[in-house]
């Protein structure tokens, strides 16, 4: 009877985050709706960028991939770390959560576009180096 117990509470506990979950309401603008609709477009952004991973990494290019899946997992710790110290002055309000959720997104968004232009050069091609590079090498000096 306890072990029956016992998995009901467990089973219950599980599901729980699920039946609280609320969907985004763009016409809604409380805080909490917008953190929700700021988190979603985030997952969406998310879920994009791990298509466009996992199409570059389909080839049977080994080597290349293991490079990518390096850099990726160190571009993924820079994001996050990123998000973390721009967002901080919020850090316990609110409003933090969409902070998060816009930085993520947004970060996020910037390497979909690297990770699809890339996809479609080759190494090669020198036509397809970024025109303003050169300009942002300067910027920074």
């Amino acid at each position: 009877m306890r072990s029956l117990f016992l998995s009901a509470c467990v089973v219950l506990l599980a599901t729980a985050p699920a039946a609280f979950a609320e969907e985004c309401d763009r016409n809604n603008d409380s805080q909490s709706m917008l953190n929700i609709c700021a988190d979603a477009d985030y997952q969406a952004a998310d879920a994009k960028l791990n298509a466009v991973y996992k199409n570059i990494v389909s080839s049977d290019d080994q080597a290349s991939n293991k490079l990518l899946q390096t850099a990726q997992r160190a571009w993924i710790a820079f994001r996050d770390a990123e998000c973390t110290y721009s967002t901080a002055d919020s850090e316990g309000g609110s409003i933090h959560p969409m902070e998060v959720s816009l930085c993520l997104t947004k970060l996020t968004t910037e390497r979909i576009k690297q990770l699809s232009s890339e996809a479609n050069c080759k190494l090669s091609d020198p036509s397809c180096a970024d025109s303003d590079a050169g300009s942002d090498d300067q910027d920074m000096q």
